[in-house]
C-alpha cells in the first residue's frame, strides 16, 4: 500500500496484481518466460540501431531491456468479451482495444465468497447475501472483486485449483445489475477446471465454463489473478482502475489493477 497527500485529499493506493515472474512460470497453465536484458547487453543494437558503440556511452552501459514470451492471460489481466466467443448479445465481441474505458475505472465493492463450497460454486443468492451482510447496494459501472484467497497460493502447484468460481447465474445476476466489470483473485472467473471437467465427464456439459460463456449473451469483461483482496481496509468505499493494454484485435490484456480510497488530508 502506498499513500501520498495531494492538497486537502490523503490517497491510500493497494495494488491488486500478481507479480508476473520466472518464479511463477512453472506452475501457471499458461506458461511465460522472462528473458532480462542488462545495460552492458544492449550495445550491439545501439550499433545496429545508431551506429554508436560502447566509447560513446557513459561507462560503457546502454538500457536495460526485457524480452517477454507469454500469453494475453498471462499474470493479472482483464478477459475481453471476445475471449468468451465471436459475438456477444447477436453482434461481434469487443476485443480488449474496444473495451469502454468507462467499464475500466469506478467504485469498487468485494464480495467475500470464501465461506463457499467450491464444488457448488457461488450463485446470485450468496452474492446477494454478502451484499446484504456488507449493507452495500449494487450500482451500474460498479467494479465487483470477488474474493476467494486463492492468492495466497499464486505460484505453487495446485494454484488453479483453489477457489470458488461463480456460477452463472450469479454472473448474469451482476450484469442484470449494471456490472461490466467482474473480478476474482484466483485463475478464473469459473469453477476450477478439475471441478469442472469431473462434471462433463459425468455428463453435464452445460456448467463448463458457464460463467464466461454467459458472456455471449450480454457483454462483460473480467479480471483474473488479482491479489491482496484480503488486504483491503473496508468492502467498498473506494474505486478501482484496472485499464488494459491495448493491442489490436486480442481476446484479452495485462493490467496493473489498484484499488483507490481517499480520505480529507
Amino acid at each position: 500500500m502506498e499513500t501520498w497527500v495531494d492538497g486537502d485529499i490523503r490517497y491510500s493506493a493497494y495494488d491488486l496484481s500478481s507479480r508476473l515472474s520466472n518464479a511463477t512460470s512453472e506452475f501457471e497453465p499458461n506458461p511465460h518466460h522472462i528473458d532480462y536484458i542488462p545495460h552492458d547487453k544492449t550495445i550491439e543494437d545501439s550499433e545496429k540501431l545508431f551506429g554508436i558503440g560502447k566509447d560513446m556511452w557513459r561507462n560503457g552501459r546502454g538500457w536495460a531491456i526485457e524480452r517477454i514470451t507469454l500469453t494475453t492471460h498471462s499474470g493479472t489481466h482483464l478477459d475481453a468479451p471476445y475471449h468468451y466467443g465471436p459475438a456477444s448479445g447477436g453482434r461481434p465481441a469487443k476485443t480488449i482495444d474496444e473495451v469502454p474505458l468507462r467499464w475500466c475505472f469506478g467504485p469498487g465493492v468485494v464480495l467475500d465468497v470464501t465461506g463457499v463450497d467450491r464444488r457448488k460454486g457461488a450463485d446470485e443468492h450468496d452474492l446477494q447475501r454478502e451484499l446484504d451482510r456488507i449493507g452495500y447496494r449494487l450500482q451500474p459501472f460498479d467494479i465487483v472483486l470477488i474474493r476467494t484467497d486463492a492468492s495466497r497460493y499464486f505460484g505453487e502447484p495446485g494454484y488453479q485449483y483453489k477457489h470458488t468460481g461463480l456460477r452463472a447465474s450469479a454472473t448474469q445476476w451482476l450484469t442484470e445489475q449494471g456490472v461490466r466489470m467482474i473480478g476474482i483473485d484466483a485463475w478464473t472467473l469459473d469453477r476450477a477446471f478439475d471441478v469442472m471437467v469431473e462434471e462433463a465427464k459425468d455428463g453435464d456439459t452445460e456448467q463448463l465454463w458457464e460463467s464466461h460463456y454467459f458472456g455471449i449473451t450480454q457483454e462483460y469483461c473480467q479480471i483474473e489473478k488479482l491479489s491482496a483482496l484480503a488486504d483491503l481496509p473496508r468492502p467498498h468505499g473506494f474505486r478501482v482502475s484496472c485499464f488494459p493494454a491495448k493491442i489490436e484485435g486480442a481476446s484479452g490484456g495485462w493490467a496493473r489493477v489498484v484499488a483507490l480510497y481517499t480520505e480529507p488530508a
